[in-house]
């Protein structure tokens, strides 16, 4: 998920109000000779960089621009792609901005009516983009994802859609399944993964780009779930092909990771959830806690779940303005999304062993039921 960041950076907080409201209307049908916008961001992807947009040039839809972002790559990926495919537009940045806002350069560069952000080691479809562009006819407004298939074993699928748990953890529907065809329908989903992340460039505009406090993981989530409480639902186009290694190659699972992604779910449920839920919630996301906390001692990070906490608390005050501009946007209610968000997780066999993950289900999927009692 998202590009490689330098680890000088992770303690790098800014936020800036990325929500930009438009008067200009928002189309609701695609016409197909609309250019597409493909956001790539890269640091140090290496030949995978040069794979993946070598893949984007046999597409059958023509009609795209690819715009480069490189966050001070030291193998120079970069430039050997700008050598290759000079008709690409590469931007570089003269820091490493993270994930997020290294996105959020390219996003405020575009000049098509749609826009795909696309993580350099994706390999895509040839019809990858005529299958998002039809679902969007169909459907209009929305985040749109592709079904995701392993680069190296084309019948494992890493995801069919993304989906919430109601305690803020996200995970990738049939990750690690054969791809059996099951989820073969356009349908709606809890958010859209930004390994490939689809939609028009004016309602990205008025949803805001990728909050830059997150700066790497559940960057997606946060602005699916936040477009999901604005009435723009997430879909999966499950005839959209793209191909992505089982675990990427940003950050894999170290503990930089580990605290992020826990840092980062702790945000969400506490900038997108009404305060009013949360104390509700306030019993089982103290157990969850205890039991997150155990979890990251037993893989010798428990000092990765300290400094989330600690950096949550020294961020209170960007945490409530963040609260507060999200009330303000706010059109759904915390019970109908509540709804639809999951009591379980999927966690891979490579993560954790079955009888670990059994365990854990168990237990998150009684937690939460006793909790929606609470908030109906």
């Amino acid at each position: 998920m998202g590009a490689k960041v330098s680890l000088s950076f992770i303690f790098i907080f800014k936020l800036k109000d990325m929500t930009f409201q438009t008067d200009e209307k928002i189309p609701n049908k695609s016409n197909l000779s609309d250019l597409v916008s493909i956001v790539i961001l890269n640091y140090n992807a290496g030949d995978l960089l040069l794979d993946c947009i070598s893949s984007i040039f046999k597409s059958n839809y023509k009609n795209f621009e690819i715009i480069l972002v490189d966050n001070v790559s030291k193998d120079q990926s970069h430039k050997k792609c700008k050598e290759k495919f000079p008709n690409i537009t590469l931007i570089e940045n003269s820091e490493n901005l993270g994930y997020c806002e290294g996105n959020n350069v390219g996003l405020q560069k575009v000049n098509g009516n749609f826009v795909v952000i696309l993580n350099p080691d994706t390999l895509v479809d040839p019809y990858w983009l005529d299958e998002l562009l039809k679902a969007y006819k169909k459907n209009g407004d929305g985040l749109y994802q592709p079904k995701f298939l392993a680069t190296t074993d084309h019948s494992m699928v890493l995801s069919t859609g993304q989906m919430i748990q109601i305690f803020g953890f996200g995970y990738s529907r049939s990750k690690g399944e054969e791809d059996n065809q099951y989820f073969e329908k356009l349908e709606q989903i809890d958010y859209a993964s930004g390994t490939c992340l689809f939609t028009s460039t004016l309602l990205i505009k008025k949803i805001g780009f990728f909050d830059p406090f997150l700066f790497a993981f559940h960057d997606d989530l946060e602005l699916s779930w936040r477009a999901a409480i604005m009435k723009i639902s997430s879909f999966y186009v499950p005839k959209s092909i793209v191909y992505h290694p089982r675990e990427g190659y940003s950050f894999k699972w170290n503990p930089i990771k580990f605290k992020l992604m826990e840092r980062n779910r702790k945000y969400c449920l506490l900038t997108l959830y009404n305060h009013s839920t949360i104390i509700k919630m306030l019993p089982a996301l103290l157990v969850i806690d205890i039991a997150v906390f155990f979890f990251y001692l037993s893989r010798g990070i428990g000092k990765m779940k300290i400094l989330a906490d600690w950096e949550l608390l020294m961020n209170l005050k960007t945490i409530n303005q963040k609260y507060r501009s999200n009330q303000k946007i706010k059109e759904v209610n915390d019970y109908e999304l509540i709804k639809q968000f999951k009591n379980e997780i999927l966690i891979p066999s490579w993560i954790i062993n079955k009888k670990l993950n059994s365990f854990f289900n168990n237990f998150l999927n009684s937690l939460a039921k006793i909790t929606r009692k609470f908030l109906n």
